[in-house]
């Protein structure tokens, strides 16, 4: 049987004496929870009656997917991270029980309003537990899939921060590799204060290397006077038809996960040199600007008084 690996947030953890009392709940009673009770019980539903009901509920299917893994594709022997918010890991453990319905379990802990009628039984590991990471790692989604090879990333602490190799072939390339970092620390001199960078509320961190569950945003910033999204890309030699695939599925992301209300998302790429295939793709797409930068590095002589 192939196993599988689940990411699991046990509560919001903005809330984060709540979540701690649900999480020593579930430790002790060897489960982990999701809500969306406003569903009812929707344990005995296949696919096409969940998403109907989240249609019916909430006017979209943004958590259908999410449902749909709890109750269809968790399978006993899976591995479960429940996640402290979005930098540490709670405890991991291993799936004895799959997914039921029960509305009171944890309904002492949380409340009327608020409870988690949806369970899966767990057998949590004694390691690791509360590991503590110095930067985001985990996407902000109830729950999500990982591979195996992030899974042992997560564990040996050594996630890579770049989704692809880069091929430094040149001195001006080679200062791409510090770019990201160089225009987060100077970030509201050269954007003249018109974007912020985006803070999580579960990590209190700003956005850069911001992680989702269809990979890791450089910039995720935020227009200053409308609060609308903005997904800034540094193509750090990428091609072209790379780049802009990327930067389109990390703002569709942002559509359904982040944006509340009337908010929009748009794109910002970031590179060295014109590059014509690039400008062909963006013609059109209406949302995504292409900014060009230059880095000038010289030494003069001092006057010998």
């Amino acid at each position: 049987m192939e196993i599988r690996y689940w990411v699991i947030s046990p509560y919001d953890y903005t809330h984060k004496e709540i979540w701690e009392k649900v999480w020593q709940f579930d430790l002790e009673n060897q489960i982990i929870s999701v809500g969306w009770r406003e569903l009812g019980d929707i344990s005995a539903y296949d696919e096409a009656q969940l998403k109907e009901a989240c249609m019916r509920e909430y006017g979209n299917t943004k958590q259908f997917n999410q449902l749909k893994n709890f109750y269809h594709n968790i399978k006993v022997g899976d591995i479960i991270i429940a996640r402290r918010g979005l930098k540490s890991i709670a405890a991991i453990g291993t799936v004895t029980q799959t997914a039921y319905y029960e509305r009171n379990k944890n309904i002492h802990i949380i409340g009327e309003t608020n409870y988690y009628p949806n369970h899966i039984g767990v057998s949590w590991h004694e390691s690791p537990r509360d590991k503590q990471f110095d930067r985001i790692v985990f996407g902000r989604l109830t729950l999500y899939e990982i591979s195996e090879s992030t899974y042992r990333e997560l564990l040996e602490g050594r996630l890579d921060t770049e989704d692809e190799p880069e091929v430094q072939s040149d001195t001006e390339f080679v200062l791409e590799k510090y770019l990201e970092d160089f225009i987060v620390a100077n970030f509201d001199a050269i954007f003249h204060k018109k974007l912020s960078l985006y803070k999580d509320p579960e990590a209190d961190a700003i956005a850069q290397q911001y992680v989702t569950e269809v990979g890791k945003i450089d910039i995720l910033a935020q227009e200053a006077k409308t609060g609308n999204f903005v997904v800034i890309e540094l193509k750090k030699g990428r091609e072209s038809d790379v780049v802009v695939g990327q930067i389109l599925r990390y703002m569709g992301w942002v559509q359904e996960n982040l944006c509340k209300d009337n908010q929009t998302v748009s794109g910002l790429i970031i590179c060295k040199d014109v590059d014509p295939k690039l400008e062909y793709a963006l013609k059109m797409v209406k949302n995504v600007d292409l900014k060009l930068y230059r880095v000038k590095f010289e030494l003069v002589d001092k006057p010998i008084s």
